[in-house]
């Protein structure tokens, strides 16, 4: 066995204190116990050599970061003989690169500080025009001499400021892919073809929407509704940077990479272009080159979080006085379209029901009462899941209308406990925001989101009746 002075400056041994004792004294209590050196020397027996980096110990206790390099020695007549064992002391080398990572670490976590003061910043810049609008409006119409044309307006304020509110909060909701979406098998030839009349129609007459679809394209899987919405913020965008006119195409092609199977949508603009700077930034939420009050800066943001909770990306490339072309790319799906419906007239109920509403918020509560009793049902209340399933015990109920985001039990464990107690009860769940139903809870259930109007809660009580399962 040789010792030279290396090794005895790194752990502390002369060569008497150390030749003939096992090498496993090195190793931390934890590697022996997990047999790490047993381990070394059949590694390096059965793979020709052994290296690692870990802890070891010195003579005086204390650990070192060794990067050790273990190789078999055998004679000239090919027997094995014994070991050869390098150790280096990378203690030094190990605490640089961790500081460097902490370093890049804390870089990290400022940046997503500084992204998240700019998305603060944003929601607050929004929500504050919006809620003048409304406040203002609300004000005016205390007004005792207020004409009727002024009033009707100031209503018609409030009920579009509310709607772009809505809007906002489902971007936000679609960058920070906490939507609940609705997914469906789509032909997206017979939706961009639809789409591209559309666009035609409401871009403007200097605007030209052009159309290169491929042939025999594979389905996909997606809420039909973010899909267009995605769609139409690019296109948007597409035509803002045209102020003089221009080209846009809408294009679809199926894609195969070592990720798998996709469908690309491109929406590609003869527009201005961008800069690599701006590029770099554009699917930051609130981020925007548009002048004051010409753009929220969430609409490609919101294209980035469908594509990316629908399992897909987004990829952007942009040449400045160019063009720029966004590609939504979706994964393949092995199930069939299913035929486009015919568009049906909206549902109505041909009776007044017994509902029970379960809202914890007082004044939302007070809302969907007066809503449901101006749409001609009877309504009984509960500010929580407990009170309702003794209400539930007592009144004859057609439906039950239950907010899911609740104190104790939530709307989900309450409509399955009034399903346990009352089979083939019809269920209507109300929310703005559930990290449930986003993660797929609820899937027997009808759902409407929150803001809702007297007609969209009327179609959604319609389709909880028509999909209430059959008493058992």
């Amino acid at each position: 066995t040789n010792w030279n002075s290396g090794a005895q400056a790194i752990k502390g041994y002369s060569a008497d204190e150390i030749v003939g004792q096992h090498f496993s004294r090195f190793y931390t209590e934890e590697d022996r116990a997990r047999g790490e050196p047993a381990r070394a020397l059949a590694t390096a027996l059965n793979e020709g050599k052994y290296e690692r980096e870990a802890w070891r110990l010195r003579k005086d206790g204390t650990r070192f970061f060794a990067n050790v390099l273990i190789d078999p020695i055998y004679d000239d007549a090919g027997r094995h003989i014994g070991f050869a064992k390098i150790t280096r002391d990378v203690t030094e080398r190990r605490r640089a690169q961790q500081e460097i990572e902490d370093t890049r670490a804390a870089l990290v976590q400022s940046q997503k500080l500084q992204a998240l003061g700019e998305l603060t910043g944003g929601i607050a810049h929004d929500f504050n025009n919006l809620m003048t609008v409304i406040r203002g409006s609300a004000d005016l119409l205390r007004r005792p001499d207020l004409s009727d044309e002024k009033r009707l307006r100031y209503l018609e304020a409030i009920a579009e400021t509310a709607d772009r509110a809505a809007t906002l909060t489902s971007h936000l909701l679609a960058f920070g892919r906490r939507q609940a979406l609705k997914p469906e098998v789509l032909d997206l030839n017979v939706r961009l073809d639809a789409l591209g009349d559309v666009l035609s129609r409401t871009l403007g007459g200097g605007i030209q929407v052009r159309l290169d679809l491929a042939p025999s394209l594979w389905p996909v899987e997606a809420d039909s509704a973010q899909l267009e919405t995605a769609l139409l913020n690019a296109a948007f965008n597409a035509r803002d940077a045209m102020p003089e006119g221009g080209t846009i195409t809408l294009s679809t092609t199926n894609r195969s990479d070592a990720d798998g199977d996709w469908v690309a949508i491109t929406i590609a603009d003869t527009g201005t272009g961008m800069a690599p700077d701006v590029l770099a930034r554009v699917f930051e939420p609130f981020f925007t080159t548009k002048p004051v009050g010409k753009g929220t800066g969430l609409g490609l943001s919101q294209i980035h979080g469908f594509a990316a909770q629908s399992g897909g990306r987004t990829d952007i490339a942009s040449v400045p006085g160019e063009g720029t072309s966004i590609t939504l790319l979706l994964p393949r799906s092995g199930k069939t379209a299913a035929p486009a419906k015919a568009e049906a007239s909206e549902p109505g109920l041909d009776r007044s029901l017994a509902i029970l509403l379960v809202e914890d918020n007082d004044h939302v509560r007070e809302f969907a009462i007066t809503l449901l009793e101006e749409l001609g049902h009877r309504v009984v209340a509960a500010d929580n899941g407990d009170a309702a399933l003794a209400l539930l015990g007592r009144n004859e109920v057609d439906l039950l209308f239950s907010d899911v985001v609740m104190p104790g039990m939530s709307g989900l464990e309450l409509a399955a406990a009034a399903r346990a107690q009352q089979p083939g009860l019809p269920v209507l769940l109300a929310s703005g925001y559930s990290d449930e139903i986003v993660a797929g809870a609820g899937a027997d259930f009808v759902f409407v989101n929150k803001p809702y109007n007297s007609q969209q809660l009327g179609s959604a009580l319609h389709e909880a009746l028509e999909r209430a399962p059959l008493p058992v």
